[in-house]
């Protein structure tokens, strides 16, 4: 019998309604056996001070999120962009596990990244800005298939069910997700 592996995804978004969310939520209704795919939460987590650590003042929701990261097996990440970047939720999430010094939670992690945007571009700037922090942190980031939903309000219905093209591409790149997690 394989053991579950555990799959943190991190949504780059904080609105209630939002697209990444929406798509996050799809990802999970379609993990794989043996894989448990869980939204972890990052909207509580104060910016990022390195006073906390240096001054034995670490809040609590960065020593609940710290830990919640370093038992997770691999890590995903759907993510919007905001002016051609990255949301600052999800790169203070990145920052407050990858500290203090010498306690990075993310290392070795294998992640993948989805970006998604309603222009065209599918948000290819937050996308690639992502990747670039995911190497300073040391997770291992598939570099195939790259995923950009572009339009991505056209991808939903009426009720905000998701298309079966893009349901499809998602199951294309969780099988790609899973064939890279299993490398390691």
């Amino acid at each position: 019998m394989m053991d579950t592996k555990h799959i943190g995804i991190f949504v780059g978004s904080l609105r209630k309604e939002s697209f990444s969310r929406k798509v996050a939520e799809e990802i999970i209704s379609l993990e794989p056996p043996t894989f448990k795919f869980k939204i972890i939460s990052i909207g509580q987590l104060p910016l990022y001070n390195q006073d906390f650590d240096d001054h034995d003042q670490v809040p609590e929701s960065y020593i609940s999120f710290r830990k919640e990261v370093d038992q997770l097996d691999g890590v995903i990440f759907v993510t919007p962009e905001y002016n051609r970047g990255l949301p600052a939720v999800l790169k203070n999430a990145i920052d407050v596990a990858s500290r203090p010094a010498g306690k990075n939670v993310w290392t070795k992690k294998p992640s993948a990244v989805i970006s998604n945007s309603p222009g065209m571009l599918g948000a290819f700037g937050a996308n690639h800005q992502l990747r670039q922090s995911l190497t300073s942190v040391n997770i291992y980031t598939m570099q195939q298939p790259e995923i950009y939903l572009s339009q991505i309000s056209k991808a939903f219905d009426e009720s905000g069910k998701i298309d079966d093209r893009t349901t499809d591409y998602l199951k294309k790149f969780i099988n790609a997700y899973v064939d890279w997690f299993n490398k390691f």
